[in-house]
């Protein structure tokens, strides 16, 4: 598939499309499964950027670029998603906590410190430009040229977020060893 791979005149055939889809996806859910933590949720962000893709019919010059403008578009989703899944909870929270003060028991929380629950809290306190490398990076194995493409970075910053992402990680996870002994 050379040249133009989605334009106006010739649309947006099922072959174009299938080619594309059988490309990205396993990364695409990847990144949102990261991002939302729910299978389904991540699946309904893919499944919603391709709808989206087909709707605006931008003509992309390569496979890569529609790849790379998926990837955009799946982060964004996703990113939504979480956001309105956290404003949920919080209410939930809100309504839980005044209504039933009880707390989880001990044995709760020694085993939620030993699951990748942690690794996801840990990584939610970063700040987005460093959590989002991350995530790329470890979750969509994007290399760095990759990422600064999606992000729109130059890949020497790039690499410069993820080792500043994965110290203030690891520093995170160094303040919670020392609460717990």
């Amino acid at each position: 598939m050379s040249g133009v791979l989605f334009n106006r005149e010739e649309g947006f055939g099922p072959e174009r499309i299938r080619a594309l889809y059988d490309a990205a996806f396993t990364l695409l859910y990847r990144i949102a499964y990261r991002i939302t933590g729910s299978e389904e949720a991540a699946q309904d962000v893919v499944h919603d950027s391709f709808e989206r893709l087909m709707q605006k019919s931008i003509p992309f010059p390569s496979q890569d670029d529609a790849k790379y403008w998926l990837i955009r578009v799946v982060k964004n989703n996703a990113l939504n998603w979480a956001k309105r899944k956290g404003r949920e909870a919080r209410a939930y929270e809100r309504y839980f906590r005044e209504s039933d003060e009880e707390s989880s028991s001990a044995e709760d929380e020694t085993l939620r410190r030993f699951t990748a629950e942690e690794v996801k809290e840990k990584l939610e306190m970063l700040p987005e430009n460093l959590r989002m490398v991350l995530v790329l990076k470890e979750y969509g194995l994007l290399n760095y040229k990759e990422i600064g493409r999606v992000l729109g970075i130059s890949e020497g910053n790039v690499k410069v977020r993820v080792f500043r992402a994965r110290e203030a990680l690891l520093s995170l996870f160094r303040e919670g060893n020392r609460d717990v002994s």
